[in-house]
């Protein structure tokens, strides 16, 4: 019934199945060329193949190229390693992956392979080739144009939500941020300045005792327009060359708060705190390293000038990538309490004081409060800042210092105030906390004796409120807590009011 007879039936059941061989094959040059497509790599330099050559495959499935390897032994050779009759050599290194897996299947007699990873402590530059995890995608963040910056008021309205007094202060940051952020989209939209006129930047000094609220006016503004912001301490920069934070790590961290993006950064805001810090010292016959050598240093980051900063790191290195930054647009906001710069104002307006009925008395300003809001440049130059760092900051402004009913203000009246935290936090509790109108200047009262402006609030506030929330938490009736003026002076305790119990009430048959 078959059309074979039985030798050719018989040779074909006697002929060697070669189908899992050829499979074998298939599979292995499929292996091959899925390798060449993604590349293979040195597993000591990490170089790809197209660019060392033919690499060598050893045991484990490790990939080293010619160089690697060479250097390999010769470093073993000079560390008393016996390799010089094992046959290893150039001749080994320059066999390509072909002669390597030959060489492996027969058997490689006479030669012991080596664990590379037992040597990564001795070679130098060897090291595992570390996956990076994949970079998430950056969220587009909203940028301001010409049309959608806010005007003054609108800047003003939304700082008086948040700070408390200081009109004169928001008003003259609401003005120069305003026209900054006008010079800055009105150059980009005019190609090459037809009408040829430059507008200069609006860097501003601002005087204020401590607490007063400098930084925070800052902070609030940077949150308004949506910019980066980077706030810096004036007290850690020293000239080039000596431990310290250099000049251009300012800009550095404006970069890194831009997400190390740099059109964003040119566009951010630079405040720096205690710049009252780099004055020029009395004394002229030391070095002065952090004073008038930091201020002629950031003279040309505040008119505008291209650096170098690193990315992700603080201090210029040869293993950092750098990257070139415009301070041209980046706003510059200065800020100190200026110590004894009250006896400077008041020195130069005794200077008017003489003898007769009309002339001015010299203790006129020793109680004035707010003497500040008199302070010039002249003030500023005597005190200690160079003339030249003083010119690039051309807004200069003082801040009032708080009395008690601006303290008052301060805990109740902001979006985020000091009572109104406590507040929640007792709420996830359901208690009601509640102040009176005397505890609250009671609280002002000594937080005023601090002397270190609205940070003493907090501190007062926690002192007497330990207990309370202390107790809290033991009792679920208590419903409602008053903090009275006796509390606050040591003179008596809380009100407290328990929850009312509901009264059960029986229905008559």
């Amino acid at each position: 019934m078959s059309n074979y007879d039985e030798n050719e039936f018989k040779e074909i059941v006697d002929a060697p199945d070669t189908s899992d061989h050829d499979r074998t094959a298939e599979h292995t040059d499929t292996q091959n060329t899925e390798e060449t497509k993604s590349g293979k790599h040195c597993y000591i330099c990490g170089r790809s193949e197209s660019v060392t050559g033919p690499l060598i495959r050893i045991p484990g499935d490790i990939c080293i190229c010619k160089d690697c390897m060479q250097r390999t032994f010769d470093t073993m050779n000079h560390a008393g390693f016996p390799l010089g009759d094992m046959g290893f050599g150039l001749g080994a290194a320059a066999r390509t992956d072909q002669e390597s897996d030959d060489k492996a299947n027969s058997g490689m007699q006479g030669i012991s392979m080596i664990n590379l990873s037992d040597l990564a402590g001795m070679i130098p530059g060897m090291h595992r080739t570390k996956k990076k995890k994949p970079k998430k995608e950056k969220q587009v963040q909203p940028v301001l144009d010409i049309h959608s910056i806010p005007a003054p008021h609108k800047i003003k309205e939304t700082l008086d939500a948040y700070v408390v007094g200081q009109e004169h202060a928001k008003k003259v940051m609401s003005v120069a941020v305003y026209n900054h952020y006008k010079r800055i989209f009105s150059d980009d939209e005019a190609a090459g300045n037809p009408d040829g006129i430059e507008i200069e930047k609006s860097n501003m000094l601002m005087v204020g005792p401590t607490g007063c609220g400098k930084t925070y006016l800052v902070k609030t503004l940077a949150r308004l327009l949506d910019v980066p912001l980077a706030i810096t301490d004036a007290t850690s920069l020293t000239e080039a060359g000596y431990i310290g934070d250099d000049i251009e790590s300012v800009v550095s961290k404006l970069l890194a708060a831009a997400d190390d993006d740099v059109d964003r950064a040119e566009h951010g805001i630079i405040f720096i705190d205690e710049i009252d810090k780099i004055a020029k010292k009395k004394n002229a016959h030391q070095r002065d390293v952090s004073g008038e050598s930091v201020q002629q240093g950031m003279l040309k980051l505040l008119e505008g000038a291209e650096v170098e900063v690193p990315v992700g790191a603080s201090s210029k290195n040869a293993m950092v990538p750098m990257e070139l930054v415009n301070t041209k647009n980046i706003l510059f906001i200065c800020g100190g309490a200026f110590p004894e710069m009250e006896d400077i104002i008041k020195e130069r307006l005794n200077k008017n004081s003489s003898i007769g009925f009309q002339a001015d008395l010299k203790d006129k300003y020793d109680n004035e409060e707010n003497l500040l809001r008199y302070v010039t440049v002249e003030d500023v130059r005597k005190f200690g800042m160079i003339p030249e760092f003083i010119g690039r900051l051309p807004i200069l402004f003082s801040l009032d210092a708080l009395d008690e009913d601006m303290l008052v203000r301060i805990l109740t009246e902001p979006r985020n105030a000091i009572i109104k935290q406590y507040q929640k936090l007792l709420s996830y509790d359901e208690v009601d906390l509640e102040f009176e109108p005397e505890a609250l200047y009671a609280i002002a009262k000594r937080a005023k004796e601090k002397e270190v402006g609205a940070r003493a609030l907090r501190a007062v506030i926690e002192e007497f409120m330990l207990d309370i929330m202390y107790e809290i938490p033991k009792d679920d009736n208590i419903g409602q807590v008053i903090i009275t003026k006796d509390y606050i002076e040591n003179h008596g305790a809380p009100k407290i009011i328990m929850r009312s119990v509901p009264q059960l009430t029986t229905t008559q048959a």
